[in-house]
């Protein structure tokens, strides 16, 4: 496993200190920085000392000008890298393409619990791109655009149809632009094989999937397949977008997750 350096953010726990700490994993196109907007505060304060890490190529982790070859494969060292810094045991929470890292990383070593928000299933995101191209066939150029900052009003409109719910404003979606950017092109095409790839061995721990009501990449009949997968409880967070940690529905997510982990002891 080459080591690289992994930029983390990290807000200590407040208050309570018999939590165990808590490591996020952003998803595809985006950075740790999706997580320090609600996410990292909000479990800081209720008690949890969070950790969310830059995978290579992303924010502020080396490898931007080579982005484009990271695999997920990279992606699962990274995280195994800065847990073994910890130093301590943490609850892996991971977010879409993040879930397949977190899953990668627990086919080497085991964790307390995890979270997998939604997730990829288990046969990849060809499916989810193909009903996305179809239903939607600009999204991708103007996701393109997003991520190099021309946020054009239908562009906005079409990124919320497909990653976050109605209820999410306009301004939101301006402020949360500089947190995505470009994704690599082989860990994409590893998501799209990943039916074919044979798993390894999978660990006995508490696993929660989260998906949402109105995620319009992932919805809620498919997070079943990965829930299944992990003998996981599923929560489904009503009205709720694909992008969680930011959707105007987020705390309801963060407070649903939050209590399950503490029902883990």
């Amino acid at each position: 496993m080459k080591l690289r350096r992994i930029h983390t953010l990290h807000h200590p726990a407040v208050g309570r200190k018999d939590l165990p700490p808590l490591l996020f994993v952003h998803g595809g196109y985006a950075t740790a920085a999706c997580w320090g907007e609600y996410f990292l505060p909000w479990f800081s304060r209720r008690g949890f000392d969070c950790h969310a890490l830059d995978l290579s190529g992303h924010g502020r982790s080396e490898g931007r000008e080579r982005l484009h070859g990271f695999s997920v494969d990279d992606y699962a060292d990274d995280l195994t890298q800065v847990v073994r810094e910890l130093g301590q045991p943490a609850v892996l929470v991971g977010h879409s393409m993040g879930c397949v890292v977190v899953e990668r990383h627990l086919e080497r070593e085991s964790a307390p619990a995890a979270v997998l928000m939604a997730p990829v299933p288990p046969g990849g995101i060809l499916g989810a791109t193909m009903t996305i191209a179809l239903t939607k066939p600009a999204f991708f150029d103007q996701q393109a655009r997003a991520t190099h900052g021309d946020c054009a009003v239908e562009s906005l409109r079409t990124i919320r149809e497909v990653y976050y719910s109605a209820e999410t404003s306009t301004d939101d979606l301006l402020r949360f632009a500089p947190l995505f950017q470009d994704e690599s092109r082989r860990a994409l095409l590893d998501l799209s094989l990943l039916a074919m790839r044979i798993g390894r061995r999978r660990p006995s721990l508490p696993v929660l999937v989260v998906g949402g009501e109105a995620d319009a990449v992932f919805p809620p009949a498919v997070v079943g397949f990965t829930a299944a997968r992990w003998r996981a409880e599923v929560a489904v967070i009503p009205c709720a977008g694909h992008t969680l940690m930011l959707d105007a529905h987020w705390q309801a997510a963060a407070e649903r997750i939050a209590a399950w982990i503490e029902r883990q002891g």
